[in-house]
């Protein structure tokens, strides 16, 4: 019996031609071939657009998700090439849709920054597509060519408005070079590339589906780092309404007025155009952030036909990476959008394509241009991304470590320069700035633009041109410098409250190692480090263990008869706790109020929260039902808000309900109370009852704190599970709570004051206190 080394030879081997090696291995090209790989297609396709953008030849990007399952991606950049490329003999359309490794982003000319560098992502998204159609305006005609699974070919469709891949399919004619026609014509100013692309059920599985959110959210981002540039997206995909408003609005920074191009003496081109347009105009701008955008507003033929119950959204940004910064922060500010931007040189010896074709090694002089901007707030959260010319790198990469080994080098500066001012131990070994401490709140965009960046694979993930990183860092030191040493104009103030934050935040990772074993609930012997305040449960009930926070001694004494003490446990605060708005880290963690009750939950705050090591499961907040209550309970809502959110994200913090009034009943009924807990509804309850002659006490007591109320009562209303009445606190009220303490006790007077001015006729003077 033969063996398998003696039957191997050269007939074994299999030579796959063309695009067939790429629908043999999809995963090499787009990783996978569910929806991540379906969207990796489209990206491919609309980054060859808005690399036209990058160089300047393109303004407008319209994606449209038609019913049928295909996608088209339209713009107005220069059009592929229809001309004949000498060395394969085949057009500029078959060229970059046919071969592996072919385009126009191997050399320096035609484009000095761009998304699509390996010269296989149409090519690829040809292969994997059961038909692909491409039109192309040029020289005052439109081609127009199709290909069945990468193969050249003509559809013979029974509706040409209907275009299927189900259609009657001829491949090209061994005779005939190419399949690329003439099929119109337009004026010879206009240039643009539209592809229309089925993707194959052969290569896709079957829960591969285009996610709407995800394009939304790639098409706004690149709407961002191509200032100018309008992209809309077109979904025919939504149910019918017979509104063709419905769902259809713009997202756009663009003035209404700008104009595209001066005003000039009319050739005859232009009057063509003109009369183009007159049937087919340019889409209409304006400055608002969400409009209705009427169907007659196109920015080309292509989107005349698309059904009025389609789904229209269109994005143009003209601040760049700091709208981009704007966009993603979320809470209170700590600083103003800080841009840094600038060009620098590196050279790199690459393989250049020279007159003939041929490779060949060269040392060449690169650009780098960055741009990046950065805002502190007052949350923990990090959110840094980062972007080469326009491709997301989420590994980050060489841009990204500049870009930090760069803040971070002249924070830890700024923070040992302003020691005394900072209350910083430099004789403190442990007194040093982390990343972490500086990450905590940071809002960054970091962007670079090269030629011929090195990506780790095709899905580009990661920054890997060495060279870069120097480039960022010495701008960034440079420029970054400036602004946190408070240097540069306007930005002193700015700078110490950055600094403060991230010196709060190394206090608080320092705090929070040095409280790392009273995190979970302690054994009668350690429960001594505890506040003496505190009356804490029995343990072994985590499960249900409830923490009151209770307003005042004076209510402490009834709670303390009140409770259940195997699983309630009391927190008394002396009034109103510090306003954490408008303090920094160390100043709430400085206030024994604030630092007890962080302690008391033991799960620490700020970015080292861990909602595991919570030693409660419910946290309820117990004051007076009034004025003053409302005000410690927004304190703490904040305070929760600010430094333990996960809290309240998760359901366990929650406002007691103490009664407002104690109606006593006589007659028969003597000796039982009813309790409300308005003013309106005491004076619907003493109606009731006087319609149901049911006697009462005409002294109605009115309680004006807990303090009031007897054991039994307080018990009864407000903390006994079976009878009492808690309110859970959502995210959104807490959310709401510091946005109110940010309006009127926050640093900034200007809104608070127009706050003012625009209530004041709603004034209601019988609520005042006096």
């Amino acid at each position: 019996m033969a063996t398998t080394q003696n039957t191997y030879g050269a007939e074994n081997l299999t030579v796959l031609e063309g695009l067939d090696a790429v629908r043999k291995r999809p995963g090499m090209y787009i990783g996978t071939t569910d929806t991540q790989g379906l969207m990796h297609c489209l990206w491919e396709i609309i980054d060859n657009s808005v690399d036209e953008a990058l160089a300047g030849f393109c303004k407008h990007i319209t994606v449209t998700l038609h019913r049928d399952g295909s996608v088209e991606v339209a713009d107005d950049g220069r059009g592929i090439p229809v001309d004949v490329e000498p060395k394969t003999k085949l057009t500029g359309v078959e060229v970059v849709l046919t071969k592996l490794h072919a385009g126009a982003k191997f050399g320096n000319s035609s484009y000095d920054a761009s998304g699509g560098l390996h010269g296989v992502g149409s090519s690829v998204v040809n292969a994997l597509s059961s038909r692909l159609d491409v039109e192309v305006d040029r020289d005052g005609n439109t081609y127009h060519m199709s290909f069945h699974q990468g193969h050249p070919g003509v559809y013979t469709d029974a509706d040409p408005e209907h275009p299927s891949p189900s259609s009657p399919f001829k491949k090209t004619r061994k005779n005939r070079p190419t399949e690329l026609e003439i099929i119109g014509s337009v004026p010879k100013k206009r240039t643009g590339t539209r592809i229309r692309y089925w993707a194959d059920p052969e290569i896709f599985n079957a829960t591969a589906q285009f996610d709407y959110d995800q394009l939304i959210d790639r098409v706004r981002q690149t709407s961002f780092l191509v200032p100018g540039l309008t992209i809309r997206v077109i979904d025919e995909n939504v149910p019918e309404t017979g509104d063709a408003s419905i769902d259809t609005f713009t997202e756009t920074d663009v003035p209404e007025a700008q104009a595209d191009h001066a005003e000039q003496v009319e050739t005859q081109d232009e009057q063509a155009e003109k009369q183009w347009n007159a049937e087919d105009p340019a889409p209409l701008r304006d400055a608002e952030d969400e409009r209705v955008l009427e169907d007659a507003e196109q920015p080309d033929a292509s989107l005349v036909d698309a059904p009025s119950h389609r789904r229209v959204e269109e994005f143009c940004h003209t601040g760049g990476v700091e709208d981009f910064v704007d966009f993603l922060s979320h809470g209170n500010e700590i600083s103003h959008i800080w841009r840094i931007s600038g060009q620098g040189h590196y050279h790199e010896e690459t393989q250049a394509v020279d007159d003939n074709g041929d490779l060949h090694a060269e040392n060449i002089e690169r650009t780098c241009d960055v741009d990046i901007a950065m805002r502190w707030t007052d949350g923990y959260d990090t959110t840094l991304r980062s972007f080469v010319n326009v491709v997301e790198t989420p590994g980050g990469g060489m841009h990204v470590d500049g870009f930090l080994n760069a803040i971070t080098k002249q924070i830890r500066k700024a923070v040992e320069d302003n020691a005394r001012k900072l209350k910083v131990s430099l004789k403190d070994s442990k007194n040093r700035v982390d990343r972490d401490d500086i990450l905590a709140g940071l809002v960054a965009v970091v962007t670079v633009r090269i030629a011929e960046p090195q990506f780790q694979g095709q899905t580009k993930d990661v920054l890997g041109t060495a060279p870069v990183k120097s480039v960022v860092s010495r701008l960034t030191d440079k420029q970054f410098s400036e602004m946190i040493t408070g240097s540069k104009r306007g930005f002193k103030d700015q700078s110490m409250r950055v600094l403060e934050k991230i010196v709060g935040e190394m206090h608080a990772r320092i705090q929070a190692r040095k409280t790392k074993e009273v995190t979970r609930r302690k054994n009668a012997l350690e429960s001594a480090s505890m506040p003496p305040k505190l009356s804490d449960c029995q343990p072994g009930n985590d499960d249900v263990a409830e923490l009151f926070i209770v307003e005042g001694d004076s209510a402490l004494g009834t709670a303390k008869a009140a409770r259940n003490s195997s699983f309630q446990a009391l927190l008394p605060i002396r009034g109103k706790i510090l306003n954490v708005q408008k303090a920094s880290l160390a100043q709430m963690l400085s206030n024994k109020e604030c630092a007890a009750i962080i302690q008391v939950v033991g799960a620490g705050s700020a970015a080292s929260f861990d909602i595991s090591q919570a030693r409660y499961n419910k946290i309820i907040m117990m004051t007076d039902a009034d004025v003053d209550g409302a005000h410690i309970r927004t304190l703490l809502l904040t305070l929760f808000y600010r430094y333990m959110r996960p809290l309240i994200e998760e359901g366990h913090v929650y406002a007691a309900v103490p009664p407002l009034h104690r109606i006593a009943l006589t007659g028969p009924r003597k000796g039982e109370y009813i309790y409300t807990y308005s003013d309106d509804e005491l004076a619907g309850k003493l109606a009731q009852l006087d319609e149901q002659g049911i006697g009462y006490d005409a002294d109605i007591q009115r309680y004006k704190g807990l303090g009031e109320m007897d054991a039994d009562q307080l018990a009864d209303t407000t903390m006994d599970p079976r009878t009492r009445m808690l309110r859970r606190i959502r995210m959104i009220e807490a959310q709401e709570a510091n946005e109110i303490f940010s309006l009127l006790m926050g640093d900034e007077v200007p809104p608070r004051r127009q706050f003012i001015v625009d209530n004041a006729n709603d004034f209601d003077r019988s609520k005042i206190d006096t």
